[in-house]
């Protein structure tokens, strides 16, 4: 790393930003240039706005193929320039920072690629890649050349759940024995569902559990065991191919909590909100995945009872609750994109992983590809998955 370089980085940070008072003049800003392909996964949830009013961030250029959704990002995001590839911009503008947005995974690994070659840092819409070899690809690329890769998986960054992170480990609901997940179900259960909002509730599974070790599953296609011939293309979010309209799968970590994943056709009222409910010894937590997630907690549950009287409180954790849904003058999805952008810059100038890092944004994906693997081949799979090529597609 050059000696500008670190200088940019370190002015990045906002340890840097809280304790110096240096004319705005006299600050290097880091470039940024922003990737999306509108028609093929577009911007994501608003990757082209994560930079906005940043006083350490400069966007220089973004490139989209479409000229109209080119032209349409720019304004977004306040670019001075537009390409309609990416490989151009990238030679030309030379950023220190590249947001990449197609919601569809398709292009993220060349995107990726050209990027961290280029010499760019890289933040990634989810999912992160197509398929775990990709994935092992861009981690692998990044750590040769030094370079930081985040992916917004936001959820992890919320403050509450950060707080709820620190109070697991403290005892809230004494020792942790299972964590039960499921999808958002609707019109993509199944494994739509589970590579689309699975891999937040996997994401989450892993920051409370820790590794896996093992995985086994059940995956139907309308009523029968599904097969290879059953898996096609994800017909709204283009995120590889996917089988099954009900899937059920038993996760054995290696900290000894079980995990479980649940997505049905038919089953989202009964099964709730998109989100999770963790098993302890004294409690229970429910977390309702998303942006700004909603997490409640019933301490010392007797369902054994005759009388069954459940007293959920909402919690927290003491976060102020619009901290929840604002961060640096922004709101909503927006905020929640800068939660993961401010650790991703903070991890740059401080030469560490983020942490919404690429490699366990892959360790997600691993999991979602288990599932499909154990369901497959009706058999437990173990961890690392030796396969890194797609497991729906016949070796």
């Amino acid at each position: 790393m050059t000696t500008s370089t670190r200088r940019q980085l370190l002015l990045g940070s906002t340890a840097w930003a809280a304790t110096q008072a240096l004319p705005a003049a006299n600050v290097t800003k880091l470039k940024a240039a922003i990737i999306g392909h509108t028609g093929a996964g577009d911007y994501g949830h608003g990757i082209e706005r994560v930079f906005q009013n940043m006083s350490d961030v400069s966007v220089v250029a973004v490139a989209d193929p479409h000229e109209g959704g080119c032209a349409k990002a720019q304004a977004a995001c306040g670019a001075t320039k537009g390409y309609a590839d990416y490989r151009d911009m990238l030679a030309k503008e030379k950023p220190d920072l590249v947001a990449i947005g197609p919601r569809w995974a398709t292009e993220h690994h060349a995107m990726a690629m050209a990027a961290l070659e280029s010499g760019a840092h890289l933040y990634l819409e989810k999912p992160f890649t197509i398929t775990l070899a990709e994935a092992d690809d861009i981690v692998g690329l990044a750590r040769r050349k030094n370079l930081r890769v985040a992916v917004a998986h936001v959820t992890r960054m919320a403050p509450a759940v950060r707080c709820l992170e620190k109070a697991l480990r403290e005892g809230l609901i004494g020792d942790l024995l299972e964590i039960h997940t499921v999808g958002k179900m609707g019109d993509r259960a199944g494994g739509q569902d589970m590579m689309v909002l699975g891999l937040h509730v996997f994401d989450l599974a892993r920051l409370f559990a820790g590794e896996v070790k093992w995985c086994q599953a059940s995956i139907q296609h309308h009523g029968k065991p599904a097969t290879l011939a059953d898996a096609k293309e994800s017909p709204s979010d283009k995120v590889g191919l996917v089988v099954g309209d009900d899937i059920s799968a038993h996760f054995a970590m290696e900290s000894g909590i079980n995990v479980t994943f649940r997505s049905r056709v038919g089953l989202e009222k009964a099964a709730g909100p998109f989100g999770m409910e963790i098993i302890g010894t004294r409690g229970i937590v429910r977390l309702n995945s998303g942006f700004a997630p909603g997490i409640s907690l019933l301490k010392e549950p007797n369902r054994s009872a005759t009388t069954r009287v459940e007293n959920w409180q909402d919690w927290n954790g003491g976060v102020d609750p619009a901290s929840e849904v604002t961060f640096e003058g922004l709101s909503g999805y927006d905020a929640s994109h800068r939660r993961v952008v401010r650790d991703w810059l903070e991890a740059i100038a401080e030469k560490r992983e983020p942490l919404g890092s690429g490699e366990r944004a892959m360790k997600a994906i691993e999991m979602a590809h288990g599932v499909f693997q154990a369901g497959i081949e009706g058999k437990r799979i173990e961890f690392p998955l030796v396969k890194r090529t797609h497991p729906l597609i016949a070796a």
